[in-house]
């Protein structure tokens, strides 16, 4: 008779809280650990770290504003922005600007493979100096961003609401520098594209200033800040509450309204008030001065042209008349 317990088939082992019998071993395998997580729940799965990235990039973008879904700038892109009066900068030589001259920014935003010249490194480099955060999106997200007619060039800044200064204190600022004062009042101007370009030359032909009345007119929007070519961080824009008790309070202070308007009395070439403290003020693109500020001025002047020419929009009426009178004031000086 053999000895079974020598064999070590033979020797059952006793379970672990299982009751021991047929099919009863295999039982807690078979269970299994439960269903398989998703793969962007696994830790070292590329799913979880590209959720991870996913989060990192929309938290960034509320944070600078931007719709987390990707639609753009929900605040600044059209329609009117509500809740945030932010302005964008677009264009690389107004951004550059605005950069050099320390306008206080919140974002800068560049579009992902954008072509890199010397502007960009530059707008780059004083970004970083100054820990303005830099924000790679796609072009058509800038797109959405800006307006329709606004060419971007792939870079947008985001500037806090333009702070304008009183028109008094402006003077009292060209006056404490020694300077002639040479400025230029906007009356129902409202096309930002006329604004930038009056701002632009006012900057290249020695004016200091520009007043824009509270209502019905153009304000330092964007599209304002592209044309003038960075000019507007240079060159400071006053608000008028009310334009016509504004051009008195100038008068008041020796100053002398000039207003262009087409039927003029006196041509401009030659102008005698040229060499005084000036103020030039420049009508709407349609009806021109408006009566009250017509009666208000010294003189209405003319700039003579072609009789095939109706007339000259309001940006290079202010051209014109910055030139000549910069130009009068350069030949009394020698």
């Amino acid at each position: 008779m053999s000895n079974k317990k020598s064999r070590t088939g033979a020797v059952r082992k006793k379970g672990l809280g299982k009751a021991v019998g047929s099919g009863g071993q295999g039982r807690q395998a078979l269970e299994g650990r439960g269903p398989t997580p998703k793969a962007e729940d696994r830790e070292y799965h590329a799913a979880h770290k590209a959720k991870k990235a996913r989060e990192r990039h929309e938290a960034a973008r509320q944070r600078h504003g931007l719709d987390p879904r990707g639609r753009g700038d929900a605040r600044s892109s059209r329609p009117a922005r509500k809740g945030d009066d932010s302005e964008l900068v677009t264009g690389r030589n107004a951004v550059l600007e605005a950069l050099r001259t320390k306008i206080p920014a919140t974002a800068l935003y560049v579009a992902a493979r954008v072509e890199m010249d010397d502007r960009m490194r530059e707008i780059l480099r004083l970004a970083t100096n100054r820990q303005v955060p830099v924000l790679e999106v796609m072009r058509p997200e800038l797109d959405r961003m800006t307006d329709r007619d606004t060419v971007h060039q792939g870079v947008v800044l985001k500037v806090p609401p333009m702070e304008y200064a009183h028109p008094m204190e402006m003077l009292d600022q060209i006056v404490d520098r020694d300077e002639t004062p040479l400025i230029v009042a906007l009356d129902g101007v409202t096309d930002p594209r006329n604004l930038g370009a009056i701002i632009r030359s006012v900057a290249a032909f020695g004016g200091q200033g520009v007043v824009i009345p509270q209502r019905r007119s153009a304000s330092l929007n964007s599209a304002a800040w592209k044309t003038s070519a960075g000019a507007a961080a240079r060159i400071p824009v006053a608000m008028a509450s009310n334009l016509t008790q504004t051009i008195k309070e100038f008068k008041k202070q020796g100053l002398f309204v000039v207003g262009l308007d087409g039927g003029g009395d006196v041509e401009l070439p030659g102008l005698e008030l040229a060499e005084r403290p000036l103020v030039i003020v420049i009508g709407s693109e349609g009806k021109g001065l408006s009566r009250l500020v017509t009666e208000t001025c010294d003189a209405i002047v003319s700039i003579p042209i072609s009789a095939a020419t109706e007339s000259l929009n309001a940006g290079i009426a202010a051209s014109v008349a910055l030139y000549e009178v910069s130009k009068l004031r350069a030949d009394s000086a020698e």
